[in-house]
């Protein structure tokens, strides 16, 4: 097994030197200030942030990102050693047993028997769920999908659990099919003008969408990432063409922005990585 590099150790080292001076008496007025609580959007948006470096392919960005990341680990554990319930030891430790534990056909007495990646999937939730059950935890194979994620990411995590067991479509045929009936359900409640129905089928409309998405092997909540970077830069081209003509866009007609945004979807789709 590989061994961290001296000047891996020395760097961890050094952040949590640097977190622990910031926390101590006399060490940063805000930094001492802050709780688990109030961290957490932190933890979130530097989340983002390092999905946003590694879509813009930014290398620099990316390293001071992951960076940032850290920093909120390393933070929240600091508070809990300062609790005197767990330190960032312990959490490195916590992960590395569970990697170990988790790849029985890498480190265990399983070595060769998992051939592909859809293999180790099933021997990870099988593994997760007989886990659990020794915690003395729930039974449903759903549990382990945090109600903080987005809810479109969620819906795939959710849908892609229940695949493992079983509950899931042969292809994505069978996912785009329920594509077409939930919409017809939503077109009814439409009909029908029952403002709950018509939540309640647009849901399912956004859930059968992302899981027609996990099948075609597209990641629902990136595809929309996608999407809004798309809208954006087409909504602005047209802002700025009517700029150009000392215009705002609530003093043309709808006709006239329509024909701005295709000028601009034909530009956008000269790029390899457009729709």
């Amino acid at each position: 097994m590989a061994m961290t590099t001296p000047r891996a150790s020395r760097a961890i080292e050094r952040l949590l030197g640097i977190m622990a001076r910031l926390r101590e008496p006399g060490g940063c007025p805000w930094d001492r200030e802050q709780t688990l609580e109030t961290l957490r959007p932190y933890v979130l948006e530097e989340t983002y942030e390092v999905l946003e470096a590694i879509d813009a392919n930014d290398e620099r960005a990316h390293r001071e990102e992951l960076g940032d990341l850290l920093l909120q680990i390393v933070f929240q554990a600091r508070i809990a050693e300062e609790e005197r319930r767990f330190d960032f030891a312990d959490v490195a430790d916590a992960i590395s047993d569970k990697l170990l534990s988790r790849h029985p056909h890498v480190f265990g007495d399983k070595a060769g028997e998992v051939k592909d990646a859809e293999a180790v999937l099933r021997q990870w939730a099988e593994l997760k769920r007989k886990e659990n059950e020794a915690k003395g935890g729930g039974q449903s194979v759903l549990e382990g999908v945090p109600r903080e994620m987005p809810a479109l990411a969620r819906a795939e995590r959710l849908a892609e659990k229940a695949s493992r067991v079983g509950f899931d479509w042969p292809d994505a045929r069978g996912a785009r099919e329920k594509l077409s009936e939930e919409i017809e359900e939503l077109d009814a409640a439409i009909a029908g003008g029952d403002p709950t129905r018509i939540e309640d089928e647009l849901g399912d409309v956004l859930f059968a969408g992302a899981n027609l998405a996990r099948k075609l092997g597209v990641p629902p909540e990136e595809a929309l990432r996608r999407t809004l970077g798309r809208f954006i830069s087409r909504f602005q081209y047209v802002e700025g063409e009517l700029t150009r003509q000392g215009r705002r866009p609530g003093e043309a007609s709808l006709e006239e922005m329509d024909r701005l945004w295709e000028e601009a979807k034909g530009i956008s789709t000269k790029s390899p990585r457009s729709a």
